[in-house]
């Protein structure tokens, strides 16, 4: 780990990790550690040494103009560093490509960064493509595999087995550690994975505002997911067999939620919401 500048002693800090690549379905995980370092101002703190990670005949470095003539620039991980106000504790965003090699060892270094700063949470955003319709919400989610962890945040234990990601990977490295560990996905319209979907981000935004219990703002992200859906309604429309498609996906994916309508659904999102703006949701008495 090549620290760029000397970090100070950190507050509380929590770790927001996303990896472009395969954990990364329409850019969904990786736009919002892009929304989070603009909105928080973040400053690149440290990055990984390339060398032992990256195949440059896959990664390949870029040749760029900078101020004092032209330079290579090399792909890899970086940390930043932010402290929001808003948030009342410091984040270090991890962002980056999936490593091509040595991935115990690349996890080992990043979570000995986090530990050396006293980083005491990680939460590992990711993106998948699934069958879901682009006009409903989103359906995103967090797992831990702290039993301590999915009762304070009433998270659904995993049951996934199969293929992981360098995003499943470092999670579990950040558990066999002891630290909090908190995945959370998003799910992706497989029939619109070739354009970035602003919507999935949005969503996961959701669930970092339950996890961190704070308001974030959304910015340029609304407008963008409402430009996406519209794209995506425009591309259904010229073809009737994926209208056809949409059409079935959104009855099914209407009728699977139909249980969250219920009171006690709705009360307890609406308690979570006011929560997350710091009112009392005990009531009067």
């Amino acid at each position: 780990m090549i620290e760029i500048e000397d970090l100070p002693e950190l507050h509380d800090p929590v770790m927001i990790i996303a990896f472009e690549g395969w954990n990364d379905a329409g850019e969904a995980a990786t736009r919002v550690i892009e929304h989070l370092t603009d909105l928080w101002e973040a400053e690149t703190v440290a990055a990984v040494d390339p060398e032992d990670y990256y195949d440059f005949q896959v990664t390949r470095p870029r040749i760029t103009n900078q101020g004092q003539g032209r330079g290579i620039h090399w792909n890899t991980t970086r940390v930043l560093l932010a402290s929001p106000d808003s948030l009342g504790r410091d984040v270090l965003l991890v962002t980056g490509i999936e490593p091509s090699f040595r991935w115990r060892a690349f996890t080992t270094e990043l979570l000995d960064l986090a530990a050396a700063h006293g980083v005491g949470t990680v939460i590992t955003l990711g993106a998948l493509l699934a069958d879901v319709a682009h006009s409903r919400p989103i359906p995103a989610s967090s797992t831990s595999p702290d039993p301590a962890t999915s009762y304070r945040f009433d998270l659904e234990p995993s049951s996934y087995e199969g293929p992981t990601g360098i995003t499943g990977v470092v999670a579990d490295g950040a558990h066999q550690v002891e630290m909090v560990s908190v995945s959370a996905w998003a799910a992706v319209p497989h029939y619109a994975a070739e354009v970035p979907c602003p919507k999935a981000s949005l969503a996961l935004l959701g669930q970092l505002e339950d996890l961190l219990d704070t308001v974030i703002e959304h910015g340029e992200l609304e407008e963008e997911s409402r430009a996406w859906e519209r794209g995506v309604d425009e591309l259904a429309n010229t073809d009737e067999e994926v209208a056809e498609y949409v059409s079935a996906l959104e009855s099914a994916q209407d009728t699977s939620q139909l249980p969250e309508a219920s009171g006690d659904a709705i009360a307890k999102e609406f308690e979570r919401y006011l929560r997350r703006r710091g009112e009392d949701t005990t009531g009067p008495g």
